[in-house]
């Protein structure tokens, strides 16, 4: 039986759902870099001046969190029922209705209004987009393909910084109209892909069209692949295995945040989550909003200089957060979390006592701020290793397929809502705090590590099916000092489980 003709197979069509991931990532990622900029031109200061208090100029920055942490939630509930391609599709619409709205923007509630509908449209597409390409994806590729992804996130946010600084000079609405209007162009490069890829398979087999996820598996598979090959009919019985094994054990939801189903669905949901707590919490959208605020105000540079910072040190976290693709696959996931805490702790630390020291001795100030602008940098490089994209990969591939959705939902909207926190309360938090305020990352930072190291299984190089073995035949919490649970490599075991799986089917 052959499938369906198509232009766009094998490579080439995994290279253009990497692409929707990886676009979307940009707008994201252009979105968190872009109000950094805004927030210190004098122009948007004038006509906005309400934005001086720091309370209002956080409410202004955090709705956009807000509005994201809402979509996230839309996507936890719709997700499954609209569809991955759908939901992303709606996620673009809110998007490019938000940023119209804001590059628009003659009073502040319309700017606070366009950055939580834009908000909301980033909430379901950042959800969305690994999810999809998880599920479309060979297990010793996706982890590399997922952080191209957050990768590319990083690319925009370098971009968006680098556009603050090229226009320093401009003294008029132009300096943060355009930026701010700059990134209507994302709609119009992701849209036309949608037309293009087809619906994840795995969702397909979900809701029962299991021709059509046989036709997208051959199409994924190569060119000219028939859907009765020997590769494509061993991966659709293994997925339909699991998800009717899935429906079996299926139990009441008071079960399941009871840790009473076999899967330990709310068990893995909340691993995911934790990856994007720990994410906020070490520090990154403290920086990413607030950084050339935080060198002009607490260092002590020149505004231009401020912004000349933010822009290289957004080009180093571009570099090593692509720097994360070499190793993702090679160390796994838990020790790129591990290594991260810890030196993204020692940053904060270093960058903490110099603010200190600088306080208490003025002649040493330039020297201390010099030390911890360049804590800030190191950070930003051990942060794009590590937890730039960790997080994102590990809660589109923890979840079972049931809950893959409202996983990868609940682990976005953790990141917005804590990103909302922090975005909300660092200026207020730098005027109060000063030094100190650093030093509370650094605490959590050093604390991720034994959490990650005792409660973290490895994700790397296993099916999205050998989830819901590894946790069946692993039940207890912790995960230290188990192979099966903290190997890089697959375990023979699961391969042994998998064969089984498919001579069920």
């Amino acid at each position: 039986m052959i499938r369906s003709k198509s232009r766009i197979y094998g490579g080439r069509l995994i290279a253009m759902i990497t692409l929707v991931d990886a676009l979307s990532s940009c707008w994201f990622g252009y979105c968190q870099g872009v109000f950094a900029g805004v927030l210190v031109s004098d122009d948007f200061k004038a006509r906005f001046p309400q934005t001086l208090d720091a309370n209002i100029s956080g409410i202004t920055s955090s709705c956009f969190f807000v509005g994201a942490f809402i979509g996230s939630i839309m996507a936890f509930i719709l997700g499954d029922k609209l569809g991955r391609k759908k939901t992303i599709a709606w996620g673009l619409l809110f998007n490019l209705i938000g940023a119209t709205l804001q590059f628009l923007a003659w009073h502040l509630p319309q700017m606070i209004i366009g950055r939580l509908v834009n908000g909301f449209g980033i909430g379901l597409t950042s959800t969305m987009t690994p999810v999809f390409l998880s599920e479309c994806a060979k297990s010793h590729h996706r982890g590399k393909l997922v952080v191209i992804g957050a990768s590319s996130n990083v690319t925009m946010f370098a971009l968006a910084n680098w556009i603050s600084y090229a226009l320093y000079s401009q003294r008029d609405a132009f300096q943060w109209r355009f930026p701010l209007s700059f990134q209507v162009i994302f709609f119009f490069l992701i849209a036309p892909l949608l037309f293009f890829v087809p619906e994840s398979p795995r969702w397909l087999l979900l809701m029962g069209k299991e021709q059509n996820a046989l036709e997208v598996l051959a199409r994924l598979a190569g060119k000219a692949v028939p859907t009765n090959d020997m590769v494509v009919t061993a991966e659709f019985r293994s997925i339909k295995v699991a998800i009717e094994l899935e429906r079996e054990d299926r139990t009441p939801i008071m079960d399941v945040l009871s840790f009473r189903d076999k899967t330990h669905n709310f068990r893995r949901l909340i691993l995911s989550c934790g990856t994007q707590f720990m994410q906020q919490f070490s520090g990154i959208n403290a920086l990413g909003f607030y950084l050339p605020t935080l060198l002009t105000e607490t260092v002590g540079f020149s505004q231009e200089m401020g912004r000349l910072i933010a822009a290289v040190s957004s080009t180093i976290y571009l570099v090593s957060a692509f720097g994360s693709l070499i190793i993702i696959d090679r160390l796994g996931r838990r020790k790129m979390m591990l290594y991260g805490a810890i030196t993204m702790g020692f940053c904060h630390i270093i960058a903490s006592l110099c603010l200190r020291e600088s306080d208490i001795n003025m002649s040493k100030r330039k020297l201390m701020g010099n030390v911890t602008t360049a804590m800030f940098i190191v950070y930003h490089v051990f942060f794009g290793t590590s937890f730039a994209s960790v997080p994102w990969v590990y809660s589109a591939e923890v979840n079972s397929l049931g809950w893959r959705t409202r996983g990868a939902a609940a682990a976005t909207a953790t990141n917005w809502l804590f990103g909302f926190v922090v975005t909300q309360f660092t200026k207020i938090g730098v005027d109060r705090l000063s030094w100190a305020f650093y030093l509370i990352f650094g605490v959590l930072c050093f604390c991720f590590f034994p959490i990650v190291l005792l409660f973290y299984p490895e994700t790397s190089n296993r099916t999205l099916e050998d989830m819901d073995y590894m946790f069946i035949q692993n039940p207890s919490i912790f995960v230290f000092g188990k192979a099966e649970m903290t190997q890089r490599r697959r375990p023979t075991s699961f391969v042994i489980a998998e064969v089984a799986r498919i001579a069920m089917a």
